[in-house]
């Protein structure tokens, strides 16, 4: 017997449960397309060494506590080094790829950024950073279903989309979302991959399980029917872009053909795992470096992909917190507070690393070992969700929190 929570946990497709019966996917087609931003969120998960990502090189306290995995300075013609960004910070050599975006001005960094919350459970800290409830375990839906809600009407069941095997918290609630693993295998399988559940929607509506997804199934058809009319997954990179073999790579490849096909996306969610080095980190090359560079080849060749359409995307990164200033004895890093977060794409006023600087010194840390927290990743968020999709603050996608008098400044 497949069980709606089998449904909502399994790796084919989940639709978010709604208030109502989603009527809007009946008329999908006739609306999708309407609105033209998109917001793309990028979680890696296991806490990014935001030291490393995108180190500090001139801060005089930096290169002490890291005797084996701290970063050369930068050195001009020197490809294997980290790469200058302003005489102060520099990309992480793996981040090459990303370089183009930083010097045309598309791609800005937000430093010593993170939760107000001092867990250093990934578990507790992710769930507040999906949720946009530091501290607070109890509330029901996440931050970008939230945004969505705060959005126009949708006219496509396609406008909150996750590419992975569920839901992401930040996507649940009342707004409703889709996930799904592959576009060009959109249905309904079970946990333990039956055949019947091969035969996707209908097969699952004939049997009769019409709790499955709430009393939408024949809606879900026309959004199943919409998607392979679109023939989304048809759709090749462009601009000779090239993304890496990967999770993220593929989803963000994925998530390209459905903002190509004018399904209607408007927020979607992507995920990239291996970011906890405890243990051989590396510096300019070893495991932290890998995974590096598979994260910086799948944005570059997103961005290179949508080209001229990059004007209206952007991209956020964020992870739930930061590394330990000091390398343990393991030659990795610990849990911290707070990281590098970056941001991609259209009105991003580029070029430039954003936040307040709080310093390496000892005296300057927090508890004696972390980078300080000074950007409430809330107000990174809500700058966003505010400025490029044009949300309206009384929407209330971060309930309890007063954003700041003066704002980032992200976008012109």
């Amino acid at each position: 017997m497949m069980t709606r929570r089998a449904v909502l946990k399994s790796g084919g497709c989940a639709l978010a449960a709604m208030a109502s019966v989603p009527r809007f996917l009946v008329r999908a087609a006739h609306a999708a397309g309407a609105r033209d931003k998109v917001l793309v969120a990028v979680f890696q998960r296991g806490a990014v060494d935001g030291l490393s990502m995108v180190p500090p090189h001139a801060d005089p306290a930096y290169a002490g506590g890291r005797p084996s995995i701290g970063l050369q300075p930068p050195r001009r013609g020197d490809g294997e080094r980290a790469l200058d960004l302003d005489g102060f910070f520099a990309f992480h050599p793996a981040l090459a790829p990303l370089w183009p975006l930083w010097t045309s001005g598309a791609l800005a960094v937000v430093h010593a950024c993170g939760s107000p919350d001092t867990t250093r459970s990934h578990f507790d800290a992710q769930d507040y950073m999906e949720s946009g409830t530091p501290g607070i375990k109890s509330t029901p839906d996440g931050w970008l279903s939230r945004a969505a809600g705060g959005l126009p009407p949708p006219g496509s069941p396609f406008r909150a989309v996750a590419l992975g095997p569920s839901l992401p918290r930040s996507l649940r609630g009342s707004a409703g979302a889709l996930a799904m693993q592959s576009i060009d295998r959109f249905d309904v399988r079970s946990a333990g991959g039956t055949p019947t559940a091969h035969a996707g929607f209908e097969s699952l509506y004939a049997e009769g399980v019409r709790d499955l997804l709430h009393g939408t199934g024949r809606e879900t058809f026309e959004a199943v029917r919409m998607l392979q009319s679109a023939r989304a997954a048809r759709i090749a990179p462009a601009n000779g872009a090239q993304y890496p073999r990967g999770r993220l790579g593929d989803a963000l490849r994925q998530i390209a053909q459905l903002i190509r096909a004018k399904v209607g996306l408007e927020i979607a969610f992507a995920d990239m795992e291996g970011w906890d080095t405890h243990v051989g980190q590396g510096a300019e090359q070893g495991q932290l470096a890998t995974r590096l560079r598979e994260f910086a080849g799948a944005l570059a060749a997103f961005a290179r992909d949508l080209g001229d359409r990059m004007a209206d995307v952007v991209l956020l990164t964020m992870s739930e917190f930061g590394r330990t200033v000091a390398e343990n004895g393991n030659r990795g890093t610990d849990h911290g507070r707070a990281t590098a977060m970056l941001v991609l794409g259209g009105g991003v006023r580029g070029g430039k690393v954003y936040g307040s600087w709080p310093g390496l010194a000892l005296e300057q840390l927090f508890e004696g070992r972390d980078l300080a927290v000074t950007t409430d990743f809330r107000a990174l968020f809500d700058e966003v969700a505010r400025r490029h999709l044009g949300i309206l603050a009384s929407a209330g996608i971060f309930p309890g929190w007063t954003p700041a008098r003066t704002p980032l400044g992200l976008f012109g």
